[in-house]
């Protein structure tokens, strides 16, 4: 089963809003970014460590982001991402989320959904940018250059995979110099 998978270690993102306004890492008028083939739920589901995503609002003192990815009876992703407030051994706290595939998208596309309420279906809020071959990195961002996350199964990267990831992040518009790298316990 192949799914576009990856709600990326948003620790509640949209949880608190569907779409907060955060900054805008690509030009307005730069062209759509460009996904992946297709994801592998299989092989994607499980844990991701968080490496640097773009500041927002609901990620404001998290530290030692993970997400977690399970795969649903329905078709669709159940989403835990956990954080540490304020340091990476901080207090623990986690949101509860759904992610969608969108239709047509190839699998790599996703709607999640942290809110009682769905979010529309449209173009999703959660694209795969870049999944290295061996499934362990991941660059995941919002089409309209809101967020952008780092994601890898170490606490680390090599210098060649942060490489890739940057690489992959710069060739769809977005700015790496608004990156925060995230603490990992």
């Amino acid at each position: 089963m192949k799914i576009s998978l990856y709600a990326s270690a948003l620790i509640g993102c949209i949880a608190l809003s569907g779409c907060m306004s955060g900054t805008m890492g690509r030009a307005k008028d730069a062209a759509p970014p460009i996904t992946v083939a297709s994801v592998d739920l299989n092989r994607y589901a499980g844990k991701w460590y968080e490496i640097a995503r773009y500041p927002n609002s609901f990620q404001k003192k998290c530290e030692g982001v993970t997400a977690e990815y399970a795969l649903r009876p329905d078709g669709r992703v159940g989403v835990t991402n956990t954080c540490a407030t304020g340091t990476s051994d901080g207090k623990p706290r986690s949101a509860q989320g759904v992610a969608a595939v969108i239709d047509g998208s190839n699998n790599a596309k996703l709607a999640v959904n942290f809110a009682p309420i769905p979010l529309p279906k449209g173009q999703g809020n959660y694209w795969v940018l870049y999944l290295d071959p061996n499934y362990q990195t991941a660059l995941v961002g919002s089409p309209n250059g809101s967020y952008l996350w780092l994601l890898a199964r170490t606490k680390t990267l090599t210098t060649e995979q942060r490489a890739a990831l940057n690489a992959a992040a710069e060739q769809n518009g977005f700015r790496t110099d608004l990156l925060k790298d995230t603490v990992q316990p």
